[in-house]
């Protein structure tokens, strides 16, 4: 073909918004061999600058959307002239589910007021709207493009032909930016702070097992499987119950917990393909476990621990529903010691430098990692208003080469408890509760489980954990009672459980009311308690009708897997559909018990940020 007629071509296909990567499907050519072309031929990226007063005088807003030209017209079009200032690039998350995307856009912005305070040029790339970080006076400069090799490439390209680019910070956005880190150190782009190498040790199933066992730090048994028959295997090898979920998704998305082969088939069957490019991974499921998040900083030698947080419900509730408090409040000094060393010595030997989220869970007296991510994780923002110390800013600063030692003199709050391993001594109780937009999802069962459902959060600060509770709750727009009737009916293997939690609410003077098999063991206890018809044993007088009557102020009610579809289903929908509040594990339960205990004892107690440190 006439190289005039190529070149036209090219580049029409780019104004059209054809990458190169899609090009290079059509031509059946490698990505790189694309942009070689492309550039041979003179076809190069522009930016223009978004006109954010519409025209009605000149903008001068640092916010930049590309298009394509050839070379010819190259300094003509071109808008986005680079500084001759030293730089970083920050990639953000691109478009993201709801309810995902806050703990990368607050992270983001966060860099880039400590780069700013560093003296430092702050770029983000990011193409998300509803981002702070994509405001166009949050950045330095903002170029409103895809998360893809090429148009990072592409920024990357024209920022150092002025000033020095220090490189690209991809520990801000999550797992668009984290999968970008290995490509684009490939085609020689400094990556800033934990190396691509090592983020794919932590996220590289295999080395990451491998790398515990060279730690002597236990794991929950699993594997991956990429067959059906593969999955049947394992799944019987490590025992049942087991945690499955496809390798590829983020949130928990068509997570579940699996208590049969016959359960494991069907789960294969109806939520997701197995494949060779989409295996599937299993764990040992650990019933009972406490969970807990720890968010860390390390410059690769000093680590400093933000917050151990522990989960108020069970295992098995995504921890992005989960409530969580800081500091733990069952955890004994030996478990916490030994929390404190696991993560030290994972920080250390993935080298990292920047931010680390590693997730526990303890049952038995026996700490398990259930995975580490070299990256801000959603409780970031969390942790840095709950103890006062902005761990994205101090990541940061550590990223482009500050040392923590020096970072953390100003902060009275920080007390080293090993060599070169500091953690956070949070002054109050902090709770962190889920907010759930079920209300406005008709038909949504409110259970939790593996899979995220949660599309905000809320704090509740107090030096009581039940006053704290409480305003975690009041937060996310659940008030619990003081007073009134109470609505409890749980699976089989909570009934024992529930007794004591049943035995407060009657000393409060809560009226209980039950179906059949939760208010027999009720009574063997001697807990005065109605027994209320369930909604398949009448149409007119059951539980619905008492809800829907007003007269029920507090449910609790734990959920027994498919079968409570045609009971507790109706129950929690109910719930959420007149506005009253619901439980829906023991352990939050037992949680709003001391809330109500802590009110009414007395008023709740307000608090600024500014008296956390």
């Amino acid at each position: 073909m006439d190289i005039e007629k190529l070149k036209e071509i090219l580049l029409k296909a780019k104004k059209l918004g054809f990458s190169d990567k899609q090009l290079a499907n059509l031509l059946d050519m490698d990505e790189s061999k694309v942009r070689e072309l492309r550039k041979k031929l003179g076809i190069e990226v522009i930016y223009k600058m978004v006109d954010t007063c519409a025209a009605e005088f000149e903008a001068e807003t640092p916010y930049y959307y590309s298009t394509y030209e050839t070379l010819f017209y190259y300094d003509e079009q071109n808008e986005s002239h680079p500084s001759n200032r030293k730089k970083a690039i920050i990639l953000g998350s691109g478009p993201i589910r709801i309810g995902q995307g806050i703990e990368f856009d607050y992270s983001s912005v966060h860099a880039v007021l400590a780069l700013k305070e560093l003296g430092i040029e702050a770029i983000i790339i990011n193409n998300n709207p509803e981002t702070v970080s994509t405001d166009y006076d949050t950045s330095d400069k903002l170029y409103f493009e895809p998360l893809t090799l090429e148009d990072v490439l592409n920024v990357v390209e024209l920022e150092s032909k002025k000033g020095e680019v220090l490189g690209v910070i991809v520990q801000f956005g999550g797992q668009t930016s984290i999968n970008l880190a290995l490509k684009l150190k490939k085609v020689g782009v400094k990556i800033l702070g934990t190396s691509p190498e090592d983020i794919n040790r932590a996220e590289d199933r295999e080395e990451f097992s491998k790398l515990l066992k060279e730690l002597d730090i236990p794991q929950p048994e699993g594997g991956t499987a990429f067959t059906e028959e593969e999955a049947i295997k394992i799944a019987k090898k490590i025992g049942y119950p087991v945690l499955v979920r496809p390798s590829y998704v983020l949130g928990g998305r068509a997570m579940q917990i699996v208590y049969s082969e016959d359960e494991l088939r069907e789960y294969i069957k109806e939520a997701t393909q197995v494949s060779k490019e989409h295996p599937i991974l299993i764990d040992k499921f650990l019933e009972d476990a406490i969970e807990l998040d720890v968010d860390a900083v390390s410059d690769g030698e000093n680590v400093l621990i933000g917050a151990i947080m522990e989960h108020i419900e069970e295992a098995g509730v995504h921890s992005g529903d989960s409530a969580t408090v800081i500091p733990p409040q069952t955890l004994n000094r030996e478990i916490i010691d030994k929390v404190i060393d696991y993560t030290a010595k994972l920080a250390r030997a993935l080298k990292t430098v920047g931010l680390l989220n590693v997730q526990y869970a303890v049952k038995d007296g026996k700490v398990y990692v259930l995975e580490a991510n070299p990256r801000a994780s959603r409780t970031v923002p969390y942790v840095s208003k709950s103890v006062g110390i902005p761990l994205a800013k101090i990541a940061t600063k550590v990223i482009v080469g500050k040392k923590l030692d020096e970072l953390l003199k100003d902060y009275k709050n920080v007390e080293e408890v090993k060599e070169k391993v500091w953690i956070v001594k949070p002054k109050y109780i902090s709770i962190k509760e889920s907010v759930f937009p079920f209300l406005k999802l008709p038909g949504v069962d409110p259970v939790l489980g593996p899979e995220m459902k949660s599309t905000g959060e809320a704090i509740g600060i107090d030096d009581d954990f039940g006053k704290a509770y409480y305003k975690a709750q009041l937060s996310a727009n659940m008030e619990l009672p003081k007073e009134g009737n109470v609505f409890i009916s749980v699976r089989d293997k909570d009934k024992l459980k529930i007794v004591d939690i049943a035995k407060k609410l009657h000393e409060f003077g809560f009226n209980i009311y039950a179906t059949e098999g939760t208010a027999k063991v009720l009574r063997e206890h001697n807990i005065p308690v109605r027994t209320v018809k369930k909604i398949s044993e009448s149409s007119t007088d059951n539980i619905l009708n008492l809800i829907k009557e007003g007269k029920i102020h507090l449910i609790i009610n734990t959920s027994s897997g498919k079968k409570a579809k045609s009971e507790g289903y109706y129950i929690r929908r109910a719930a959420v559909d007149y506005g009253i509040p619901y439980i829906t594990t023991v352990s939050g339960a037992k949680a709003a018990v001391k809330a109500i205990e802590a009110i009414r004892r007395g008023n709740i107690n307000v608090y600024s940020l500014d008296e956390l440190i």
